[in-house]
């Protein structure tokens, strides 16, 4: 019963009205009562957060909730991409020379996605790889690379479910979503993180200070599930040969290595 509740508030984040009352909820200090409760249901790893339960006064507090120190592991190797967050990896693969990728049988656009045509060229041809997080996952985004922040920005305004279901029938959910991308410049090319909204909550904070980003640091969190599309540019990326997906993955586990552009 608990579990269709649950499902239930989902749900009702897919409506304007109903995701509003939602986030207000979650805000309110009435919500802790329900936080031992979303933890048990959705299996929440309790040992490596950095606080207990009792100390989550929000049920938004919790889904933004921070890890003990050295609860992930980062790998450190000069020319590796990790992980930027918990998610299971849904799919990677070419962005065409139209700049149209495939996920989940849909066509989507990164000229739409990234929404800046001057930007567009360096990922032609390149990688895309789309990391999905569920209620369960934790909220936190890091930084895939060592690098330097060239340009962040917003766009969209609406936000519909991008899950499994979301991706196959929603309306060019990743390009259209509320985003916020950032590029980052490399020693080996250029790396754009789309952290896409899910839902009409649309709460995408960045936690990041300067253009300086470190391997593993942290950059921004998500409210509620969403998704982080990581474009790679051409000929600089390539996936780890032991990844199969889907993939379950977490925080600073490698996910393949870069190359300098010939």
């Amino acid at each position: 019963m608990i579990q269709g509740f649950y499902r239930l508030l989902i749900e009702l984040t897919n409506g304007r009205w109903t995701s509003g009352i939602l986030k207000k909820f979650a805000r309110s200090r009435a919500s802790r009562f329900v936080v031992p409760s979303f933890a048990k249901v959705y299996h929440l790893n309790q040992e490596e957060m950095e606080k207990g339960l009792s100390e989550y006064p929000t049920l938004h507090d919790l889904f933004v909730r921070t890890l003990k120190k050295n609860a992930r592991e980062i790998d450190k190797s000069h020319d590796t991409v990790v992980s930027p967050v918990d998610a299971v990896m849904e799919d990677v693969g070419p962005i065409k020379e139209t700049s149209d990728i495939v996920v989940k049988g849909k066509t989507y656009s990164i000229d739409e996605m990234l929404g800046n045509r001057d930007l567009l060229a360096k990922y032609q041809n390149g990688t895309y790889m789309v990391l999905y997080l569920s209620p369960s996952h934790y909220h936190r985004i890091h930084s895939p690379v060592n690098g330097v922040v060239t340009k962040q920005w917003t766009l969209g305004k609406k936000s519909y479910p991008v899950n499994k279901l979301g991706l196959k029938y929603g309306r060019r959910t990743l390009a259209k979503n509320y985003r916020v991308i950032t590029e980052v410049k490399t020693e080996f090319g250029h790396v754009a993180v789309v952290k896409v909204g899910a839902m009409f909550v649309n709460s995408i904070e960045t936690t990041h200070k300067g253009s300086e980003l470190v391997k593993g640091g942290e950059m921004a969190y998500f409210s509620f599930g969403s998704t982080v599309v990581l474009l790679f540019e051409r000929n600089t990326f390539q996936i780890d040969s032991t990844i199969k997906i889907p993939k379950e993955i977490k925080v600073g586990e490698k996910i393949g290595i870069l190359s300098k552009s010939v």
